[in-house]
C-alpha cells in the first residue's frame, strides 16, 4: 500500500483558496443582514428569530451533504460539485439579498443563502482530510484559517470602503437598502464563484480507488472501536422515550410560565431528539436498520472516541466566541463608554470602535494561521490548541479590567490566536480518527458542535444576565473567557490518533 503524496504550498494554496469566496459570503451575511432586516421593517427583539436560520440550516444541511459527497464520484471529483453547485446558489442569494422588496423575502433569502453556503462549506472540511497525508494536515486546515481570516476582513469592510473610499452612498429612503451595501453583496457574489471555481479547477481528488490504496490505516483504528456498532431498538426506543417525555414537560413548564422564555429551545429540542431516537428504534423493530436514515444515526451515537473528545472541545471554544460576539458591542459601550443609550455619540463610538476590533483579531488570525503548524511542530497539535485557546480566553477576561478602549486591542490580539487554531488545529486532529469513506460524514456532523454551543448561547446567556448578571453584559463576556480557559485545558484530554502513531505533525 502506498502514502498519499506530499502536496506543495501552492497546492495547498490552490484547495483551499475556496474557502476566500466562502468567507465572502459568512461575512457579509454576519455583519449586514440584521442591518437589511431592520431597514425592512423588523423590530429588534424579532431579529434573533429570523436569525434562527442560520445555526438551524447548517445543523440540518451539513451532515446531510457530508454524506451524499462521501457516496458522490463524477467528473468532477468527490467533493467539487458540492462546492460548485453550492457556490452557484449562494452567489445568486448575494445578488438577490440586498433587493429583497419585502422582510419575508429577506427572511427566506438568509435561509437559502445560508444553506447554500454550508453545502459549500462542509465539503472542504472533508477535502482537505481527503487530499493531504497526516504530516500536512495541521498546514492544510492553518492554510483555511489564513483565508477565513483574510476574507472576514475584506468583506465586512466593503460597506465603509464603498462608501469611504468611492463615494457611493450609505443612505437611502425608507424601506431600500443603501447602494453601498448592495455593491458590496455583488462584488462578494463575484469573489466567491470565482474563487471555488478557482479551487475546483486548480485541484484534483483521489477516486475512492485511490483513497483506498493509501496505507494510512491508523486513521479507521480509533472509528472502528464503535462507528459501525449498531444500537439497539430497546435502547434506542427507551432513550427516545424519555428524551420526549422531560421535552413535553418542559413544553408544560413553559407555556404555565414556570420555565424562563429564554429557555424553550432546550423544551422543543429535547422533543426533537427523542423523536428521532424513536423513530430510529420503530424501524429497527421492523427491519429496516440498513435505511440510509438509520444508519446514519448509529453512525452518530457512535463517534469515534478522539472526535467525542473533540466535541466538547469544539463545544466550550464556540460558546466562549458566541458569548463575545452576541455582548461584546454592550459589554464595551456600558462597561468602558458608560454608555447604553444607542442615540448618543459616545455609544457610537464605542460600537465602532468594536467593529474594528472585531477586524483586528480576525487580521491576527490569518496572520497566525502560518505559526500554527510550527507550534504544532515542535509541541503537539492539542498542545497548541491549549495554548491559543487559553490566549483568547484570557483576552476576554481581560476586558473587564480594561479602561482605556485602545487596550482592547490587546486583548483582540489574544481572541485571533484562538480563533486561528479553532478553524483548524481541531479538524486537522480530527481527520486522523476517521475512517475515509465516512471523512465527509462525520466532518458534517462536527458542525454540530459548533451550533448546538450557538443555540445554547443564545438561550442562556439573555437568562444568566437578566437573573444573575444584574443586567451587566461584561460578566456574559467574562463567562465566554472561561469557558475558553475550560477547552482548552480539556484539549489536553484528547486523543490525537497521528500523535500516539508518531507522526509527525505541521
Amino acid at each position: 500500500m502506498k502514502q498519499k503524496p506530499t502536496l506543495t504550498f501552492w497546492q495547498i494554496w490552490n484547495m483551499s483558496f475556496g474557502f476566500l469566496g466562502i468567507q465572502f459570503g459568512f461575512a457579509l451575511q454576519n455583519s449586514n443582514v440584521s442591518r437589511i432586516f431592520e431597514t425592512l421593517g423588523a423590530k429588534v427583539d424579532d431579529i434573533p428569530i429570523l436569525w434562527v436560520a442560520a445555526p438551524l440550516t447548517g445543523l440540518i444541511v451539513q451532515p446531510i451533504i457530508g454524506y451524499l459527497s462521501d457516496r458522490t464520484w463524477n467528473f468532477l471529483g468527490r467533493r467539487r460539485p458540492f462546492f460548485l453547485g453550492g457556490a452557484i446558489m449562494a452567489s445568486i442569494c448575494l445578488f438577490i439579498m440586498p433587493n429583497s422588496p419585502a422582510l419575508w423575502v429577506a427572511a427566506g433569502m438568509l435561509w437559502l443563502m445560508d444553506a447554500s453556503i454550508n453545502i459549500s462549506m462542509e465539503p472542504f472540511r472533508a477535502f482537505v482530510g481527503d487530499n493531504l497525508p497526516s504530516h500536512q494536515r495541521t498546514s492544510g486546515f492553518a492554510m483555511q484559517s489564513f483565508f477565513i481570516g483574510t476574507g472576514a476582513v475584506v468583506a465586512s469592510s466593503l460597506p465603509y470602503v464603498f462608501t469611504n473610499w468611492f463615494g457611493v452612498s450609505n443612505q437611502a429612503a425608507e424601506g431600500i437598502i443603501p447602494d453601498s451595501v448592495k455593491w458590496s453583496f455583488y462584488i462578494g457574489g463575484l469573489i466567491y464563484l470565482a474563487a471555488v471555481i478557482w479551487t475546483v479547477f486548480s485541484s484534483k481528488e483521489y477516486s475512492p480507488e485511490e483513497l483506498a490504496s493509501f496505507s494510512e490505516s491508523h486513521e479507521s483504528s480509533d472509528a472502528s472501536t464503535g462507528a459501525d456498532k449498531q444500537i439497539s431498538p430497546t435502547i434506542s426506543l427507551r432513550t427516545g422515550s424519555i428524551l420526549l417525555i422531560i421535552g413535553i414537560l418542559l413544553n408544560v413548564w413553559f407555556w404555565l410560565e414556570a420555565l424562563p422564555k429564554e429557555l424553550y429551545l432546550f423544551s422543543y429540542g429535547t422533543m426533537l431528539v427523542g423523536i428521532l431516537f424513536l423513530l430510529v428504534g420503530l424501524m429497527k423493530k421492523s427491519n429496516l436498520s440498513s435505511s440510509g436514515f438509520v444508519t446514519i444515526m448509529d453512525d452518530l451515537l457512535n463517534m469515534p472516541s478522539s472526535m467525542k473528545q473533540l466535541s466538547v472541545v469544539q463545544f466550550f471554544s464556540w460558546f466562549g466566541l458566541f458569548a463575545m460576539w452576541i455582548y461584546m458591542t454592550s459589554a464595551v459601550t456600558s462597561h468602558i463608554y458608560h454608555s447604553t443609550d444607542t442615540t448618543t455619540k459616545i455609544y457610537n463610538d464605542g460600537a465602532d470602535w468594536v467593529s474594528l476590533c472585531m477586524g483586528v483579531y480576525n487580521g491576527v488570525a490569518a496572520l497566525v494561521a502560518f505559526g500554527l503548524p510550527v507550534l504544532a511542530g515542535r509541541t503537539s497539535r492539542k498542545v497548541a490548541h491549549m495554548i491559543c485557546l487559553v490566549l483568547g480566553g484570557l483576552g476576554l477576561v481581560s476586558v473587564y479590567f480594561i479602561t482605556d478602549p485602545h487596550y482592547l486591542l490587546v486583548s483582540m490580539i489574544g481572541v485571533g490566536v484562538a480563533w486561528a487554531s479553532i478553524l483548524s488545529v481541531p479538524y486537522a486532529m480530527l481527520a486522523g480518527s476517521l475512517p475515509p469513506h465516512k471523512m465527509g460524514y462525520y466532518m458534517g456532523v462536527f458542525n454540530f458542535f459548533i451550533v448546538i454551543p450557538q443555540i445554547v448561547a443564545a438561550a442562556l446567556l439573555g437568562f444568566l444576565v437578566k437573573s444573575f448578571f444584574g443586567d451587566e453584559p461584561i460578566y456574559a463576556v467574562m463567562l465566554g473567557g472561561g469557558s475558553m480557559i475550560l477547552a482548552g485545558i480539556m484539549c489536553l484530554r484528547v486523543t490525537d490518533v497521528d500523535d500516539y502513531m508518531g507522526i509527525k505533525t505541521r
